[in-house]
């Protein structure tokens, strides 16, 4: 018997929608917060970690 393989990374992204507005309000797995319209801006800016941000509490 062949099963596919469990992928569990403890990445949790999230993104809500602010009501009353079209502004979505995205949290990072590392806690980064940022806001945008395009919910595909959002996407990338996400999955650009670490690239597209550092995690917070971090010194560059």
């Amino acid at each position: 018997m062949s099963t596919a393989p469990t992928f569990r990374t403890g990445e949790v992204y999230r993104i809500d929608w602010l009501p009353g507005t079209d502004i979505l309000h995205g949290t990072c797995h590392c806690g980064r917060e940022n806001t945008a319209q395009d919910p595909i801006e959002m996407w990338e800016w996400m999955l650009a970690h670490p690239q597209g941000h550092e995690p917070q509490g971090s010194t560059s």
